[in-house]
C-alpha cells in the first residue's frame, strides 16, 4: 500500500465516522431518541438482580424472625410489611429519600451497595426509600423533566402524610441525574407558600445544567454526545436548542438557597452536600464547581464572581490527606459543603464512606437530639 493510498484509506475513514457521527445528532433532535440519551431508562441492567427491599442492618437485627416471614418481591399493601410499620411506629426514624441517576434500576451496579451506606452511620435508624421514576425499571410511562419531578412529589407527599415523617427528618438523595430531580424537589417545596424545608440535601456527582452536560458527558465514561462540537460554539448551542429537558441544576439550587435565606428566622434552613469524585470520567468534576459557586452567589446579598469565590476557596479548603479535599461556607441559615475525592469514579463514590457521613451530618444539622454530631 501507497502513502497515497493509505492517506486515501485515512480520510475515507475519517468522512465515514463524521457522516455517521452527524447521522446520530440528527437522532437526537427527536424527542424519543433524545430522552433514551438523556435517561437511558430503556437500559435496564438488572435482568438477574432481586430489587426486594433491604432494611438497615440494625434494625433487620432486631427483627429479623418476623422479617424472614414475610413473602419477598412487590406487595399490594405496604402498609402491612413490618419495614413499613418499623419506619412508621418510631417518632425518631430517620429517612432518605433516594433518586438514581440515569439508566438501570434500583438494583443497578452500585446502587444496592449505596443504599447501605446510607444508614451506614447509624443503622439502627435510617430508613432508605428509593424509586423507579415513570420508564425505569417495572414503572410505566415515560420520563421527563416534569413527570420526574412529580414522581419525586410523590414520594415526599407519601413519607409525609403515609408514613408520618416530618420533613426535619428527611435527607434528599440524588447521584448523577438524581441530584437533578433532587434540587428540584427542594426548590419546589422551599418556594411554597409556607415553606416546607428538608434536613438536608446530598448530591453526589451532579452536574450544572443539561446544554453544560451534553458538551462534557461520556455515555459509559466512552461515547460523546456533543463533546466534540464543544469547538465550535454556535454549532453547540445550535444542537442545544433542541434540547427538551433542561435541568438547569445551577438556577434551581441558586433559587432553592435564595428562598431558604429569606425565610424568617435565625435557625437552620438547609445544609447542601455537594460530592464529586476527580476521576468521575462520566461527569467531570468541574460541575460541581460550577454549582457550588452558583450556591454561594445565591447566599450573598451582593454575589460574588466565579474567579472571586474560586480563589476565597483556595483559603477555606480543608485538606483531607490522600482522598482530597473539602470546601464549606456557612451564613446564618444554611450550610454548603462541596468535596472532592480523589477517587470514587461515577458510580462507586455512593458506596463510600464519605457518602456516609455527609448523610449523617445532613441529619444532624436539624436532629440534634436523635443522631450524634460528627464534624459539626
Amino acid at each position: 500500500m501507497t502513502v497515497i493510498s493509505l492517506w486515501g484509506a485515512i480520510l475515507k475513514g475519517l468522512g465515514f465516522s463524521v457522516i455517521a457521527y452527524f447521522l446520530f445528532l440528527g437522532l437526537l433532535t427527536v424527542p424519543w431518541f433524545q430522552d433514551q440519551a438523556i435517561y437511558l431508562h430503556s437500559v435496564k441492567l438488572t435482568w438477574f438482580q432481586d430489587l426486594s427491599h433491604i432494611l438497615p442492618l440494625g434494625l433487620y437485627h432486631q427483627h429479623e424472625d418476623t422479617l424472614i416471614q414475610e413473602p419477598d418481591g412487590i406487595t399490594s399493601d405496604i402498609k402491612q410489611r413490618s419495614a413499613f410499620k418499623l419506619l412508621r411506629d418510631d417518632p425518631t426514624a430517620l429517612l432518605v429519600l433516594y433518586f438514581h441517576g440515569a439508566a438501570g434500576t434500583l438494583g443497578s451496579g452500585w446502587r444496592p451497595a449505596s443504599y447501605r451506606a446510607m444508614y451506614a452511620g447509624a443503622p439502627d435508624k435510617i430508613h432508605t426509600v428509593a424509586i423507579d421514576y415513570r420508564g425505569f425499571g417495572s414503572s410505566t410511562g415515560a420520563p421527563s423533566e416534569e413527570g420526574l419531578l412529580t414522581d419525586a412529589i410523590t414520594v415526599v407527599e407519601w413519607a409525609m402524610h403515609e408514613a408520618g415523617i416530618s420533613p426535619s427528618r428527611v435527607v434528599i438523595f440524588g447521584q448523577s441525574m438524581g441530584t437533578a430531580v433532587s434540587i428540584a424537589l427542594a426548590d419546589y417545596y422551599a418556594a411554597l407558600p409556607d415553606p416546607i424545608l428538608f434536613s438536608g440535601m446530598v448530591l453526589v456527582a451532579p452536574f450544572a445544567d443539561v446544554e453544560l452536560l451534553t458538551a462534557t458527558y461520556r455515555i459509559a465514561g466512552t461515547i460523546p454526545l456533543l463533546g466534540p462540537l464543544s469547538p465550535f460554539p454556535r454549532l453547540l448551542a445550535f444542537f442545544n436548542t433542541f434540547i427538551q429537558s433542561k435541568w438547569s441544576n445551577k438556577d434551581k439550587l441558586a433559587s432553592f438557597v435564595r428562598a431558604c435565606e429569606r425565610i424568617p428566622g435565625n435557625d437552620r434552613k438547609y445544609h447542601v452536600a455537594i460530592i464529586h469524585a476527580e476521576d468521575d470520567y462520566d461527569i467531570p468534576w468541574s460541575h460541581s464547581d460550577r454549582l457550588f459557586w452558583h450556591a454561594v452567589n445565591a447566599s450573598r446579598p451582593q454575589g460574588i464572581g466565579f474567579e472571586d469565590w474560586e480563589e476565597e476557596k483556595e483559603q477555606i479548603k480543608k485538606p483531607l490527606g490522600p482522598t482530597g479535599w473539602v470546601a464549606e461556607h456557612r451564613t446564618e441559615k444554611g450550610i454548603m459543603k462541596e468535596q472532592i475525592t480523589k477517587w470514587g469514579l461515577h458510580d462507586m463514590i455512593m458506596s463510600y464512606p464519605a457518602v456516609s457521613l455527609a448523610v449523617l451530618q445532613a441529619f444532624t444539622a436539624r436532629n440534634m437530639g436523635i443522631v450524634q454530631p460528627h464534624g459539626e
